[in-house]
């Protein structure tokens, strides 16, 4: 039973990462999987991803460069300012400027380092490295 569409596609990615695999499909496609895979497109995690409708809710097909060490969501969805995202990077991230903080603000899913530029925050949602 399908409970969180974002962790499973997730772990999805780095299963076929840790496999070596150079492609993966996620289902059911979703538009939070959608902006997530967005943010990790533009920050060079992954090559090209596609969705796809068949009809049953869609899927997505998603290009690896075999650049990610690890992935996930951050459970419970953490509320969190604009000067609070360094104490953030720490936590969940292993080296300072190494990895990716994904978080849904009124702007949209951003990565942690554009959050910063525009000065707003909101709730994490995932991370990357």
């Amino acid at each position: 039973m399908l409970q969180d569409p974002l962790n499973d596609a997730l772990a999805v990615i780095k299963n076929a990462e840790v496999a070596g695999k150079g492609e993966c499909t996620l289902r059911p496609a979703s538009k939070l999987v959608g902006r997530v895979l967005d943010v990790m497109k533009q920050a060079d995690y992954i090559s090209a991803f596609e969705r796809v409708e068949d009809g049953r809710g869609g899927f997505f097909h998603v290009q690896l460069k075999g650049s990610i060490n690890n992935c996930g969501v951050i459970k419970p969805r953490a509320a969190v300012r604009r000067t609070e995202l360094d104490k953030w990077e720490a936590r969940y991230l292993p080296a300072q400027d190494f990895g990716l903080l994904i978080l849904t603000t009124t702007a949209g899913v951003i990565s942690q380092s554009r959050a910063k530029e525009m000065g707003v925050g909101g709730k994490l949602i995932a991370f990357v490295y």
